[in-house]
């Protein structure tokens, strides 16, 4: 007798579509699933990553959400902006960046660093799109920075800088 879970690829029968967010069907006796929008993905069999047939693009899961791994700056920071934009319409401003370290080296050439102004204090800390950038700890310290590529830390209320709302500077 076969067992039925192993007719299907590592996630199960049907997963949300990282891209649309729709369920999607596995193909059976494979390790693809196919949404009708965005076509084929895989999963790898060493990282457990769906890949995007088409396009190479990676994502990893960490508790149910897809999460796109980069390996370009453009894209990560294009995320970025994406959630300030996400935030700014639900009526949050967003206070601090919070980047995995993973991707430290990636965008590092893209922050900004501002040297004091007469009676300000030096603000050395690095900046993206004019908010504080912080690093993650390790993920074998918290293991969700392996998956995760940043958190936004928020309050209620609109931007004070409306730069970060200005994707071409």
């Amino acid at each position: 007798m076969i067992n039925s879970a192993s007719q299907y690829p590592f996630y199960g029968p049907e997963i949300k579509c990282p891209h649309c967010r729709q369920m999607i069907p596995a193909l059976t006796l494979t390790d693809s699933y196919l949404c009708t929008r965005h076509g084929a993905f895989e999963v790898s069999l060493d990282t457990r990553d769906l890949v995007h047939v088409q396009s190479g693009r990676h994502w990893r899961q960490w508790e149910g959400e897809w999460y796109r791994q980069h390996t370009h700056p453009d894209g990560i920071r294009f995320e970025i902006h994406e959630a300030l934009d996400r935030l700014y319409t639900e009526g949050y401003r967003a206070t601090r960046v919070i980047i995995a370290e993973r991707y430290r080296s990636l965008v590092k050439s893209y922050l900004e660093y501002s040297t004091p102004w007469r009676g300000q204090v030096d603000s050395s800390s690095p900046r993206l799109y004019g908010l504080p950038v912080a690093f993650s700890p390790s993920s074998t310290e918290v293991p969700q920075w392996e998956v995760i590529n940043f958190d936004l830390e928020k309050e209620p209320g609109v931007p004070n800088n409306y730069r970060y709302l200005k994707f071409f500077e």
